[in-house]
C-alpha cells in the first residue's frame, strides 16, 4: 500500500448467543496467524460493507448473516475496521471453512484470547458488556469509537 492508496476497509461480525460470542482463529500464512478474531475480512474494491460481510461469512463459516448493525469502528494505520453485530438464521450451523477452528466463548473470557492489537478496545468493551446491545439512549456523551444505535 502506497501513500496515495485508499484505506483498506475490513468488516467483521460480532455474533452472540446469550453470553456467548463467536470467534475464529487466523490461519497459518496470514497476518497475525494463530491469533483470534471476529469473523470477516477485507472489502473488495467497489463492494459495500454489508455485501463484503455477507460474502466473508459465507466463505469462512458457511452461514448467512441477518440484521447486521454497525457497533464499532477502529482505525489501525491503513486499516479501517468496521464491526457489525449480526445473527444468522435458525438451522444454520457455522463450520470452520477457512480458519483452523472457531469457538463460542463467554464474553467475559474474550480478553484471555490473543487478538490482534487493533481489536483490544472492542474486546474490552464486549467483555464488560459496554457495547453492542440495543439500549435506550441516555443523552450522555460516549467515549471511544462506539457507533450509537439508532432509535
Amino acid at each position: 500500500m502506497t501513500r496515495g492508496d485508499p484505506p483498506l476497509v475490513v468488516v467483521a461480525a460480532v455474533i452472540r448467543k446469550g453470553p456467548w460470542v463467536l470467534i475464529t482463529q487466523r490461519p497459518e500464512g496470514s497476518g497475525h496467524a494463530g491469533r483470534w478474531e471476529f469473523p470477516g475480512g477485507k472489502r473488495d474494491p467497489g463492494e459495500r460493507d454489508l455485501d463484503a460481510l455477507r460474502r466473508e461469512l459465507r466463505e469462512e463459516l458457511g452461514i448467512e448473516v441477518t440484521g447486521p448493525r454497525m457497533i464499532w469502528r477502529e482505525d489501525a494505520g491503513p486499516l479501517h475496521l468496521r464491526f457489525y453485530e449480526c445473527g444468522y438464521p435458525p438451522g444454520q450451523r457455522p463450520r470452520a471453512l477457512v480458519s483452523p477452528q472457531f469457538r463460542w466463548v463467554r464474553r467475559e473470557d474474550l480478553p484471555s484470547y490473543d487478538f490482534p492489537p487493533a481489536d483490544d478496545r472492542l474486546v474490552a468493551a464486549l467483555a464488560t458488556d459496554r457495547i453492542g446491545r440495543r439500549r435506550r439512549r441516555t443523552g450522555r456523551s460516549r467515549r471511544g469509537r462506539r457507533v450509537p444505535s439508532r432509535p
